[in-house]
């Protein structure tokens, strides 16, 4: 029989944060894609119809209770690993990665889907191996190989943006749980050391997306030509910005990947300082949300999985961010329900369906 309650515990302020944002987002797709040809579908429109097949995904979601994912946690695992060792072996190849199997109707990249399933079996971890004083090094071993592998293989593909991302949400839900304070001086210094060898492992292109952050001028016309392009349509904005479709390095194409990566700079540029702080407050709002329902969640597992959903927005936000304004490198992470893609929209959206669940359930114990 249907629970009653869960219409009336459903989380319409989240809704209507994901609501307001990805609606802001396809406004401003409309404003950077309106100089193009639009001889095929619009990518405003395209982003609306993704919109849709992830709202649809999300309440679908919502309605099955997320305990079952306890359970299902190893085998999605599993089986997003040999998707990723498929994407090795079998991927399409494009603009020097291979990152997609091609499915015929749609390309899918299993990567985005790693950064669900690190928080499904980490969160399946974390609240069954529960350490009331922290967990030592012997405790990680688990989660470290559990961690290893989907980084390992993605770094492969080339994807750094993305593995780096699974790193952050995981590390995360570690701290979250507890960490006692030797093994986290370990972990630290062993960081240290793997970030100073690991330069040597980087691929050309990716020692040269590091050396541009910090000098971009030392290549302005190639690999510095995105995030100076970047920081002067950020920065000639003003207060007030130039207004809805009128923003010059957008509208006249200085500015590359506007409808992607660099989605928030065109917005930046329109609307100013006043536009941003309001993009960036809704984001704190849906950030600080999240960390509300795992708050409230009924049981552990339902704590872990909100808190990772809430670190996978938080980190994409921080590095996108960060990467529009020159203060990380460009390593092409997607704003959440504001850059354009597809498979980004459904895994965030995904998410969300997650959030809605364990609000919903907070009073079934």
């Amino acid at each position: 029989m249907f629970d009653r309650r869960l219409l009336t515990h459903f989380d319409w302020v989240l809704l209507l944060l994901v609501c307001v944002l990805t609606g802001i987002g396809i406004l401003n797709l409309y404003s950077a894609t309106s100089s193009w040809s639009q001889a095929v579908t619009p990518v405003y429109l395209k982003q609306f119809y993704w919109l849709c097949i992830g709202l649809t995904i999300a309440l679908v979601i919502a309605l099955f209770d997320y305990r079952n994912l306890e359970y299902f946690a190893t085998p999605l695992y599993v089986i997003n690993i040999l998707l990723l060792v498929a994407v090795l072996v079998v991927g399409k190849k494009s603009m020097g990665a291979t990152r997609w199997l091609d499915l015929g109707l749609f390309n899918l990249q299993p990567s985005e889907l790693m950064k669900l399933m690190i928080i499904f079996i980490l969160a399946r971890y974390f609240s069954i191996k529960d350490q009331i004083l922290g967990y030592n090094m012997k405790d990680l071993l688990i989660p470290f190989a559990l961690l290893g592998v989907p980084v390992l293989l993605i770094m492969k593909q080339p994807d750094l943006g993305t593995a780096m991302l699974v790193l952050f949400i995981a590390s995360s839900m570690a701290l979250f749980a507890g960490i006692q304070r030797r093994t986290m001086i370990t972990l630290g210094v062993m960081g240290a050391v793997a970030a100073v060898g690991g330069w040597f492992l980087l691929r050309d292109y990716q020692k040269k997306r590091i050396l541009t952050f910090i000098d971009p001028e030392r290549d302005p016309l190639g690999a510095g030509y995105h995030i100076i392009q970047s920081k002067i349509a950020v920065g000639s904005g003003g207060l007030f910005g130039k207004g809805f479709m009128d923003g010059t390095q957008s509208q006249l194409s200085f500015l590359p990947e506007r409808h992607t990566d660099f989605a928030f700079s065109v917005f930046a540029e329109e609307w100013g300082f006043t536009g941003s702080l309001v993009l960036l407050l809704l984001y704190l709002l849906l950030v600080t949300w999240g960390i509300y329902v795992a708050r409230r969640a009924s049981d552990n597992f339902g704590v872990y999985l909100a808190l990772g959903v809430t670190a996978m927005l938080f980190w994409h936000i921080v590095v996108n961010l960060g990467m529009v304004i020159g203060l990380l490198p460009v390593v092409g992470v997607p704003l959440p329900l504001f850059s354009y893609g597809g498979t980004s929209m459904v895994t965030t959206m995904v998410g969300v369906g997650i959030l809605l669940n364990v609000s919903m359930r907070r009073f079934m114990f």
